[in-house]
């Protein structure tokens, strides 16, 4: 796969789909995310402000989904958003990369050629 996420011109996911996880992700409980981010959802569960309603959006993308995105909290991110791979990341495809894309109108990531031997210089 190239250097470059597919993921830095999409953020389709962060716009679909509710981003939930235990509560002891949250920096008051010894995680990483910020707690002023969640919403409760559950005793145990939070959501990512903008995700728990409808449009969807989460609070921490900033940018235009389908153009140019990035997480403003990348490195505090949930392990919901840490295990959410695009399509063909690790050589299949995942249906709900590809549904979220699909709901913004873009196309199915699509795996990159692959030679199926060695290169000989």
């Amino acid at each position: 796969m190239s250097e470059a996420s597919p993921c830095l011109n999409c953020g389709a996911c962060c716009s679909h789909f509710r981003v939930s996880f235990f509560w002891g992700e949250c920096t008051s409980a010894g995680g990483t995310v910020p707690d002023e981010l969640v919403a409760p959802i559950s005793p145990s569960r939070v959501a990512m402000l903008g995700t728990d309603c409808k449009p969807t959006r989460c609070v921490g993308l900033v940018g235009e989904v389908g153009s140019t995105v990035q997480c403003s909290i990348y490195d505090q991110r949930s392990s919901t958003c840490r295990e959410f791979d695009a399509s063909w990341a690790n050589g299949e495809a995942n249906v709900d990369c590809d549904a979220a894309r699909a709901a913004f109108g873009l196309p199915a990531l699509q795996p990159e050629f692959e030679f199926p031997y060695e290169q000989i210089a």
